[in-house]
């Protein structure tokens, strides 16, 4: 009979003395059980005393928690949070070098625990931290443990960071500041910077007072990536929390990107190229917190051209419009040419029309819906001024097209970038745990309008392989969008390699992607085929493991793994018939086929194997450390655990036999079978299955919901009379 679940049975811990084993009744008071436990070891104030976890964080047990202990769960009886507090409150404040240093330590690891920080935070203890740290006498390993116990206490939200005094961000920001200290406090010191600045508004003017993010820049040319990743924590935080005023202010000129103090900086101090330098194409991985930073500082950037993406246009505003009259000098003029001015004003609707616009009159209008408002104007005329000869043929070579197929640019461009902002995310907030950052936006100081730039010749072209009209528009924008994505999943180090990956991702592969995908995909999601699968698996599944087991019947032979030696030795290993004995025996060369059951002389009954361990867990694999070196060895190797305490230790010769007999011993153990090979033949076979028997239902729809049951009649006086 199953005890009762408000019983758990654990373990509890005392130094210098024998665990008591107890069924804890979660009914009770903790403080029950606690007075129970202290009464076993003859423990006076049960009162002075808590629970807490033996193994990981080591968190204290409150009536909150207590649900979370489970069966076998080993606990500790341990002073309780509050004197814990006190005791280390005073040993902080001794005199005493090394007891105030082990104070410290032992502080920065119960810091964490939201029990223990509640207490420790009530007797002041916060505030005595930060004198310690504004005194500036602390150096070294208690300085760092002073400023990891401050941080997680402050973690918990319990008390507000606005009440952090000046002085204290001075001293800390110094730290930062300092241009040899200590790897742990720099650490730290950033990561309180940043905590300040993300948590209070005030704050953030302070500590921007005292460091920038020029300051920081010498920080992300270290080899340590930690100290990197939390230094572009600290400029994305300054970053996020600057206000809009300083974040970016409004276009003057057209032509010019003015950005802010802010904004500015992060492209006059060169912050992009060494970020590219140093952490992008570092010798080190890039760790996922930095790709998540590498990924908000994108968005953060990004989301500058918010404002213009939310600008219209204004018609009656001259020198916007003298943008778009700009648009059609480079095109069409080359050159300014002051003389029949008014001539040429008459064509101006003409070549507004062949520019793509769908207002020709006055094709200010187009700019008067946002997204992308004036950011598609400032895409355009970049375009136009950078890369001049590709704008000059882009716009002549749809011109000269017929009227049906001419690619319209103006057109084409206001919706490329509304588009390129929905995928891009402009003026979206970063997500949490997002690490989707793409390398080569850091490559170029223009790296928005290069993008741009790159997609709108991808447009023309796809245009042209589409042989699209104005009444396919929409059509090959979603196409468009594909080949975009694609490129993008494929996460391109450059602008160069992003034009490589587009050049392969053209109209006709995207069809054959789309058709490989359908055929896949399409009919297979559909709530029906679903069910079928599921229907379907256990006989597929069944039949994987008897055929595993007849392989297993048949045998394989193995390497002998032993001293160096001239002549290679084997063993051969196999199950019997029915599936109730392992015989295996040594041979002296390889067999060739089938080895009878009379020449193998060794045995172990299936029903001795405890279990199958693989890889480094295998016991010949610790004990060879030369073969520790060798990774595909290592792969092959697995063992059979049996009683008592025995093992038969097998290399397999290749991937696909060590598949098969790990597969196999798992299933005569009635364990999962959950190797690459199982999971390649489930789909196989499943495919195949299902495909065979939806053969009748080709070329037919299948409803996503069952039909719908009919009414009742309104009689039953129609059946059929036989007399």
């Amino acid at each position: 009979m199953p005890p009762p679940a408000d019983i758990v049975k654990v373990a509890i811990e005392w130094p210098g003395a024998n665990a008591q084993l107890i069924e804890m009744d979660q009914k009770r008071p903790l403080s029950s059980i606690i007075r129970e436990v202290c009464d076993g070891w003859s423990l006076s104030g049960s009162e002075q005393f808590a629970l807490r976890y033996a193994d990981g964080p080591q968190l204290y047990i409150t009536e909150q928690s207590r649900g979370d202990i489970k069966n076998g769960t080993i606990l500790r009886l341990a002073i309780s949070p509050g004197r814990a507090a006190r005791q280390l409150l005073e040993r902080i404040q001794s005199h005493g070098i090394d007891a105030r240093l082990e104070a410290l330590k032992e502080l920065a690891k119960l810091s964490a625990d939201p029990t223990f920080a509640t207490e420790f935070i009530n007797m002041e203890g916060i505030g005595t931290l930060a004198r310690l740290v504004e005194s500036g006498t602390h150096f070294g390993e208690m300085l760092a443990f002073t400023l990891t116990a401050f941080l997680e206490l402050m973690d918990h939200g319990i008390v507000s960071w606005d009440l952090i005094s000046l002085s204290f961000i001075k001293q800390i920001a110094g730290y930062v500041n300092q241009p040899m200290v200590d790897v742990s406090i720099l650490q730290r010191s950033l990561a309180i910077l940043e905590s300040m600045v993300l948590n209070s508004h005030s704050l953030y003017h302070r500590v921007a007072q005292e460091i920038t993010v020029g300051q920081l820049i010498g920080h992300l040319q270290v080899s340590n990536q930690e100290i990197q990743t939390y230094a572009i924590a600290l400029i994305n935080a300054l970053f996020l929390k600057a206000p809009e005023d300083r974040r970016q202010e409004e276009y003057t000129n057209p032509l010019e990107q003015h950005l802010t103090e802010m904004a500015s900086t992060l492209a006059q101090k060169h912050l992009r190229s060494i970020i590219l330098n140093h952490v992008i194409r570092g010798n080190r991985p890039i760790k996922a917190e930095m790709a998540h930073q590498l990924y908000v500082l994108q968005v953060l950037t990004f989301n500058l051209l918010e404002e213009r993406m939310m600008t219209k246009m204004d018609p009656n505003d001259q020198a916007q419009r003298d943008i778009i009259f700009e648009l059609r000098r480079i095109a069409f003029d080359g050159e300014n040419d002051p003389t029949g001015t008014e001539k040429r004003k008459a064509m101006y609707t003409k070549d507004y029309k062949m520019l793509g616009f769908t207002n020709h009159v006055n094709p200010a209008m187009d700019f008067t819906q946002t997204p992308p408002g004036m950011l598609a104007l400032d895409n355009m005329l970049y375009l136009a001024k950078v890369h001049q000869d590709t704008y000059i043929r882009i716009v002549l070579e749809n011109s000269s097209r017929e009227d049906k197929h001419e690619c319209p640019f103006g057109r084409c461009a206001i919706e490329l970038t509304r588009m390129l902002c929905e995928i891009l995310q402009v003026g979206e907030l970063p997500n949490e745990g997002c690490n989707d950052y793409h390398p080569m936006f850091f490559t170029h100081d223009r790296a928005w309008e290069e993008f741009f730039c790159v997609c709108i010749q991808l447009l023309n072209k796809t245009w042209k392989e589409m042989r699209a009209t104005a009444e396919d528009f929409n059509k090959v924008m979603q196409v468009v969008r594909e080949q975009i994505t694609r490129a993008l999943a494929m996460k391109p180090s450059s602008i160069d390699q992003l034009k490589n990956k587009l050049r392969g991702l053209n109209y006709s592969e995207i069809l054959r992607l789309r058709q490989s995908e359908r055929m896949s995909q399409d009919d297979f999601q559909s709530p029906p085929i679903i069910e079928l699968r599921e229907r379907i698996q256990p006989e597929i599944l069944e039949l994987i493991k008897q055929q595993r087991l007849n392989r297993l019947c048949e045998g394989s032979c193995f390497r002998k793994l032993g001293n160096r030696r001239r002549q290679e030795k084997f063993w051969f290993c196999r199950l019997s018939l029915n599936h109730k004995v392992l015989h295996y025996g040594d041979l002296d060369e390889s067999p060739q086929g089938e080895v009878p059951f009379e020449l193998l002389s060794d045995k172990i009954p299936v029903s001795d194997i405890k279990s199958v361990v693989t890889g480094k867990d295998c016991p010949h694999m610790k004990e060879k450390s030369a073969l520790k070196q060798n990774k595909e060895v290592l792969e092959l190797a697995f063992s059979v655990l049996y009683d008592p305490d025995e093992t038969l230790n097998f290399v397999a010769p290749n991937k696909y036999e060590y598949c098969i007999w790990t597969d196999g011993l798992c299933a005569l153990l009635g364990r999962e079978m959950g190797s690459d090979l199982t999971r390649s033949d489930l789909d196989t076979l499943i495919s195949m299955e299902m495909k065979l028997r939806l053969l009748d239902l080709e070329n037919i729809t299948i409803p996503e919901a069952p039909p719908p049951v009919p009414k009742e009649p309104s009689s039953y006086n129609f059946t059929y009379n036989y007399s």
